[in-house]
């Protein structure tokens, strides 16, 4: 798997902020209706091609998948009587993975189209739930949610408790206000910095890591302030109270083009820089339910269906081409 961040790596990503750019730059002004569903480009359009369409309206018309019996035999007989998929998901304020639609109550994004397309394949009707980062762990302790689609990495930390399909490739940004000159190629250059971060995130274990580096290599710790809301950090970032936030790459994207006013500074594997992170279906361990999720999503990737959402969404490079149960994840802090 990629262990490094190179050149041909941030040449794809780069790719991936100039598709969400177009689409931004049209989708603000024509998403309030399904007729103007088609007038926003996104995804990895070549030159010159269509490319598909992005519609933030609560109307969707999402990517949809045929029941797969042999799959849906494999749900637990307590979720399959009950005919629903339990799927937790944080609040939506994260386009373009989980946010509200033009009508502020409707959660749509790629974590949403994802669940729907897995439930579709298991013979399940999904009912969402959106709660705060921590409360979908609680949750799924609890068996009160039977899985998680939130842009949850798979750390070696959450494997003691968690059972992980893969279905997206985990990348993460520092982001910062437009015009500054300054560059994060590792950990010596947050080193004195005053960084964002939401807690409970692998993005913060790897920047709590980078600070414990620097200090051990004789240079300043990392002053790191926590957020939870997407609004609080952005007033943060126009303020100068933080020098920039660390957080989910695609994310970062979307706010930086939309807004115009912050930049990407630095790109990395949500794993560090020896790991290729992954972000997967999360879901308590030996509940009975892994081999399900993990071959409804390998069905998905392989008939054609993942692959639309994600186009869908501009966020064909973090395809995967395979979904993997419980691999290698995120280190445990030293």
């Amino acid at each position: 798997m990629t262990t490094r961040t190179t050149p041909t790596t941030l040449t794809r990503r780069t790719t991936l902020t100039l598709a969400l750019a177009s689409a931004l730059a049209l989708t603000t002004a024509a998403c309030g209706t399904p007729e103007d569903e088609d007038t926003a480009p996104a995804g990895r359009a070549e030159p010159g091609a269509k490319g598909t369409r992005i519609n933030l309206s609560p109307d969707q018309k999402r990517v949809r998948a045929k029941k797969v019996d042999a799959i849906a035999r494999l749900v637990p007989e307590r979720i399959r009587s009950r005919g629903t998929l339990e799927v937790v998901a944080a609040a939506g304020t994260a386009p373009p993975l989980t946010f509200y639609a033009t009508d502020d109550k409707t959660v749509i994004g790629v974590e949403t189209d994802i669940a729907q397309l897995v439930a579709d394949v298991l013979g399940l009707k999904v009912r969402s739930h959106t709660v705060d980062w921590a409360n979908i762990f609680v949750g799924l302790d609890s068996g009160k949610y039977d899985v998680g689609f939130s842009n949850i990495t798979v750390t070696e930390e959450r494997k003691e408790k968690y059972d992980f399909a893969t279905y997206r490739l985990d990348t993460i940004s520092f982001e910062a206000k437009k015009g500054r000159d300054w560059k994060v190629k590792g950990a010596k250059d947050v080193a004195g910095r005053t960084i964002g971060v939401s807690s409970g995130t692998n993005q913060e274990k790897l920047l709590v890591d980078w600070s414990r580096q620097n200090v051990k290599a004789g240079r300043e710790a990392t002053d790191i302030k926590y957020f939870q809301n997407t609004s609080d950090y952005y007033l943060a970032l126009g303020s100068g109270r933080i020098d920039a936030y660390l957080g989910p790459h695609p994310v970062a994207a979307y706010h930086a083009v939309t807004t115009g006013k912050t930049e990407i500074i630095g790109t990395f594997s949500g794993a560090g820089d020896r790991l290729q992170g992954k972000i997967a279906a999360t879901t308590k361990k030996d509940n009975g339910l892994l081999k399900a999720l993990h071959q409804a999503l390998e069905h998905l990737i392989d008939e054609g269906g993942y692959g639309k959402v994600l186009k869908r969404w501009g966020l064909s490079d973090e395809a995967v081409p395979s979904s993997e149960v419980n691999p290698r994840g995120l280190p445990k802090t030293s």
